[in-house]
């Protein structure tokens, strides 16, 4: 596999100015006639993460990334990807993204190895180092016992394997991967997941990934963006968003063994407690509220009643929470406007 990349950019351009970013957007803005699909975008992507565009379908991911792409031109606002403008420099553009789109085509009748030597002649790439290099992704996506089997033979997890190693042949510094999961089976997942990961920590790779499964988005993305009808509610660290709802009240899940009126009574005495409930699933947990302080306190002050925690988590930090929240926030919003 390709070496560790350096942070993208280029001299002269504005992708100097920030040389840890390696997609950017402003006021970005697709419509088709009075269909708004995209409303000024702005989102920024940094080399080397995975970044994560989170929605549901038709939430405006893939018509951002056909943009990002030079595929499609905006209706106002701008991009810039590793430094160029996808619309004005689309090949300059193409030469350093790969793309996986949701449905990805291949010739049937060729074997796996035989579409990669093709995707690798589109690039001009030479048959030697296109062959070590085929041979590498082949081995790093689990295809290489069935390289020379044509594709019609292929699952649907493989083929998504397979579009992973054909995004990959031209060495690009991003991967742009539109619903990279989708239709495959949990072991499969786990495996794309994986090289996925790894392509940004082990080969610094920037990705970009777009997806409506949010536990899937959670394992592995650094960051993320909520969309909804065509623009991001919120982004940035799971943890930041979950910490920007928020607010002055904190609610923790605490585990904890023992009698539960012992428990309950322990709980109550935190410094700061002004709720406490059972979870009606697990008899062990209970949710525990009050304002932020009592983090600082919960820990201690059942330590000192001879108790010890053996679960804490702020209720709200999962992706699936947080992603409620602002669909919530944002379609009460509107309700509001109305």
């Amino acid at each position: 596999m390709a070496r560790k990349r350096a942070r993208v950019g280029r001299a002269g351009t504005s992708g100097d100015a920030g040389k840890d970013v390696a997609i950017q957007t402003h006021r970005l803005t697709k419509a088709y006639g009075e269909l708004v699909a995209v409303d000024n975008l702005n989102l920024t992507v940094r080399a080397g993460e995975v970044f994560g565009l989170l929605g549901p379908n038709g939430a405006g991911k893939t018509t951002t990334i056909l943009m990002l792409l030079g595929l499609s031109e905006p209706t106002s606002g701008r991009a810039e990807v590793v430094g160029f403008d996808p619309t004005r420099e689309p090949l300059e553009v193409k030469r350093r993204v790969g793309y996986l789109p949701d449905d990805v085509g291949f010739y049937g009748g060729l074997s796996g190895r035989q579409n990669l030597r093709y995707t690798a002649a589109l690039n001009g790439i030479g048959r030697t180092a296109a062959d070590e290099r085929i041979g590498e992704l082949l081995e790093q996506v689990g295809l290489a016992k069935s390289a020379d089997r044509p594709v019609e033979e292929y699952s649907r997890g493989m083929r998504q394997r397979l579009g992973l190693a054909d995004a990959l042949v031209k060495d690009p510094s991003i991967v742009i991967l539109d619903e990279p999961t989708a239709s495959i089976d949990p072991a499969g997942v786990t495996d794309v997941l994986g090289i996925i990961e790894g392509l940004a920590r082990d080969h610094g790779v920037t990705v970009l990934l777009s997806s409506h499964l949010l536990h899937q988005v959670h394992q592995i993305c650094d960051r993320v963006a909520i969309f909804n009808r065509g623009r991001i509610l919120a982004q940035g660290k799971m943890a930041d968003l979950a910490e920007s709802l928020a607010g002055d009240q904190l609610e923790l899940e605490v585990g904890l063994d023992g009698p539960a009126d012992q428990v309950e009574a322990a709980l109550r005495s935190v410094t700061g407690v002004v709720k406490v409930s059972r979870d009606p699933h697990d008899a062990h947990l209970w949710r525990v509220t009050g304002p932020q302080s009592i983090r600082n306190h919960i820990a201690s002050d059942l330590a000192a009643r001879g108790m010890g925690v053996r679960q804490l988590r702020r209720v709200g930090d999962e992706l699936d929470e947080i992603y409620l929240r602002y669909f919530e926030r944002d379609e009460g919003g509107r309700g509001n406007a109305a």
